[in-house]
């Protein structure tokens, strides 16, 4: 799934996701799990604002990115049991 993500250039120049625009959503990036390469793409797991968990494919020859998986957050349990 294609989306727009607004990232922060470090001192390096290596570009950190921030935000994720998936449509008309905007979820805030609250801090990169993990962050991996492979020959042609670069590839952070990032916890959003929402509480879901993302996986962010970043071509950089292109400068595109896509959605390569997302995990929503489990609704807290009201039930309590005694």
């Amino acid at each position: 799934m294609k989306i727009r993500v607004e990232c922060y250039a470090g001192y390096r120049g290596e570009e950190t996701p921030r935000r994720i625009f998936i449509g008309n959503r905007k979820i805030e990036v609250k801090d990169v799990q993990d962050q991996w390469l492979s020959p042609n793409h670069r590839y952070f797991k990032v916890h959003g604002d929402d509480n879901a968990v993302y996986i962010l494919r970043h071509d950089p020859e292109v400068e595109n990115w896509d959605l390569a998986f997302y995990n929503r957050a489990e609704a807290p349990s009201n039930s309590t049991s005694e």
